[in-house]
């Protein structure tokens, strides 16, 4: 192949990168095989902007002379677009321009997927465009043999075609190339010693809770008195968050006297909205009597309901879902009607009415 210097007034634009996946297989031996791999066939592509300005110039150059790009990188190899102003071929006596994308590395059997583009400079995207990437290729990528090995077309446009057309302005052509170098990506198991460890976010709050390490507030509960962080209880509740900075909330608020709540159900209310799960009632009421942690548990559903813990709420409907007996169906049946908890009802409801739950006495009485 014949090499001649370009000429001076042309310019290079920018070569961009970027990775397709396009196709995957799976690998295993025996159908009971304990292993398994991935082969991922994939393109990593990448374009370059050519830009050729004083086209009139370089015509009557003569067929099989041109106009060669900077070299540019993509996926790791040289490559450089080669413009023949009065065609590759003498036989066509200089009626089409050719255009073609070359390898300029040192390697061979390469394989990849191309396009060449000449940009319709009118802004109307009627670009002439000849591409791999947006059909199926009976016979798999192209593939260069060598340094110098090229892609293209003799042919590629007329050139009468061309210089009546919206590609050519102000003298200057456009051209884009775009490169998809194929290569084959093994993805075997990924085996590491690393353990994850689960998340005690919770009870690092927990312990600062229990701590009062920069407790900024303080609540009177009773003969009780409990300290806590603003930021967090205006965090994790609507309603504490207007209080302490709503457009009428008072962030200079140091003690809060809490009424109609029990000291013990206010500190597991506290507990939950610093670690997010449910607190220990057996731990908080020191007793083991079911009625009188069910007890508990419905008077800390309607603390969560006043202080709009949705996710508190529907830990205690559970809860006594989980637990609705003779006993406390009617107790818990009016709370739902209380709270309009509409689920917590309806279990109750259904729960009154199958025969099998029924005693002789009225569970209502």
């Amino acid at each position: 192949m014949e090499f001649v210097h370009p000429p001076t007034n042309f310019e290079i634009g920018k070569t961009t990168h970027n990775a397709t996946a396009i196709m995957s297989t799976v690998v295993a031996g025996h159908p009971n095989s304990d292993s398994t791999s991935t082969t991922v066939m994939e393109t990593v592509n990448g374009s370059h902007q050519f830009t050729i300005k004083g086209y009139s110039l370089a015509k009557g150059m003569g067929p099989g002379r041109y106009i060669q790009s900077d070299v540019f990188s993509i996926a790791g190899y040289d490559w450089a677009i080669y413009f023949y102003p009065d065609g590759k071929n003498p036989e066509d006596n200089s009626a089409y321009v050719s255009l073609f994308i070359a390898l300029a590395s040192d390697s061979s059997d390469i394989r990849a997927l191309f396009e060449l583009t000449l940009v319709d400079q009118s802004g109307k995207g009627r670009h002439k465009v000849h591409s791999h990437f947006d059909r199926t290729l009976e016979g798999g990528p192209y593939t260069l043999k060598c340094k110098g090995s090229m892609w293209g077309y003799k042919r590629f446009l007329r050139r009468t075609a061309l210089e009546a057309s919206d590609y050519l302005k102000d003298d200057s052509l456009v051209i884009n190339c775009t490169v998809g170098v194929v290569r084959a990506r093994l993805e075997g198991p990924k085996q590491f010693g690393i353990v994850l460890p689960s998340s005690d976010m919770g009870q690092g709050l927990k312990d600062l809770l229990d701590s009062e390490v920069g407790c900024d507030i303080a609540f009177q509960v009773g003969d009780e008195t409990y300290k806590a962080h603003k930021l967090i209880l205006a965090a994790r509740s609507p309603v504490f968050r207007a209080q302490f900075y709503g457009p009428i909330g008072n962030n200079n608020v140091e003690r809060i006297v809490i009424e109609d709540i029990e000291p013990s159900i206010f500190k597991a209310m506290l507990s939950f909205i610093y670690t997010d799960v449910l607190p220990d009632v057996h731990e908080i009421t020191g007793s083991a009597s079911a009625s009188l942690i069910t007890n508990m548990i419905q008077h800390l559903l309607a603390a969560a309901d006043l202080y709009d813990l949705g996710r508190l709420k529907v830990l205690c409907e559970v809860f006594l879902c989980e637990k609705l007996n003779v006993d406390n169906v009617a107790t818990t049946l009016a709370l739902a009607e209380q709270h309009q908890l509409s689920e917590l009802k309806a279990f109750c409801l259904k729960f009154v009415t199958s025969p099998g739950n029924l005693r002789g006495d009225s569970m209502f009485d």
